[in-house]
């Protein structure tokens, strides 16, 4: 006689499904109370899968987050894809959500070998905010682009560089130059200073880049559309046809960057060079940014995302695929 005469017995079978996945009962305890081997209770609970003893479904919101991620990552050929769900209808409940997944998709990336590239904005510094200082791992941080004067300390990325390096307990480099300059020219020479060639050439090796998104339809919703850029500037990228920035750059809707004198006088990673970053994810939050993101995933500027559920509905339905409410 088969030793284990409880293995045959749909009964037992589903008790032992019971006890493990309603109850939370570990395998020992399980075969404790049914007065089986530990072997046998994973044979039962095998079992009770394989012929549908027992249904494992997600519950919503998480479902259809999932099935987001899902549709999000293959529609457009995405690395990674995170949809934390809209819990509450606070926005910055949405932002506070997307930052922490992004913190630990950040940390769970990271290795010692890894150089991350950091731009500025509110979304990265709540990132930074979460990371877990007890998880050090000494890769390099590098600022992406010069500082923002018009806006505080805690927004600029020498700031946020210095402090996602000190979470990671890494190494960290910065421009300590505006990164909107007066000229082509002015560009031109603070390239030839050697601290700046220097933290220029690290682009070349970076691996992992952070950053948030700025829109501009359908309304000027991104930072940069004010205080930074004077008036004729913003009227020149309208004309040109921006729809939002990343990296201190101004991009289209086909997420090719917008021809103005802006590209010249920015300095910031080339965005031929930031497309070639092997890793490059981005966090946002609010429906509103649905068409720049729409724009930037087209224009091959994100590999990774992290985004809030109404954002995540609002850039599906742009591209045609997942449910549409």
């Amino acid at each position: 006689m088969d030793p284990e005469v409880y293995a045959p017995s749909a009964c037992i079978a589903s008790r032992a499904a019971e006890l493990y996945f309603v109850e939370g009962a570990s395998q020992r305890e399980i075969c404790d109370r049914l007065g089986v081997s530990v072997s046998t209770v994973s044979r039962l609970v095998n079992r009770a899968r394989e012929e549908s003893l027992v249904s494992i479904a997600i519950a919503e919101p998480y479902a259809s987050c999932l099935r987001l991620e899902r549709d999000l990552k293959a529609a457009y050929h995405l690395k990674e894809v995170l949809v934390p769900p809209n819990l509450s209808p606070d926005p910055d409940d949405a932002n506070r959500a997307v930052a922490i997944e992004g913190a630990r998709l950040v940390q769970r990336l990271t290795t010692a070998e890894d150089t991350l590239g950091v731009a500025w904005g509110g979304t990265v510094r709540r990132v930074i905010h979460y990371l877990n200082p007890c998880r050090k791992i000494p890769a390099s941080f590098v600022a992406l682009h010069g500082s923002i004067p018009c806006y505080g300390a805690d927004l600029n990325p020498q700031s946020l560089v210095e402090r996602m390096a000190m979470a990671f307990g890494g190494r960290q480099r910065a421009l300590h130059h505006p990164g909107l300059q007066p000229s082509e020219a002015d560009v031109a020479n603070l390239l030839e200073e050697p601290d700046v060639a220097r933290l220029y050439d690290l682009y070349a090796g970076i691996t992992i880049s952070l950053a948030s998104i700025g829109s501009f339809r359908p309304e000027l919703a991104s930072r940069l559309a004010h205080n930074y850029l004077a008036p004729d500037e913003l009227q020149n990228l309208i004309e040109a046809g921006v729809v939002g920035d990343l990296v201190l750059r101004f991009f289209d809707g086909a997420g090719q960057e917008c021809d103005t004198d802006l590209s010249d006088r920015t300095l910031a990673i080339p965005f031929d060079q930031y497309r070639r970053i092997p890793f490059k994810l981005v966090v946002a939050s609010g429906e509103l940014k649905a068409l720049t993101l729409h724009a930037a995933l087209e224009g091959g500027l994100v590999d990774a995302l992290v985004v809030d559920e109404s954002l995540a509905r609002a850039v599906a339905a742009l591209k045609g695929v997942g449910p549409r409410s």
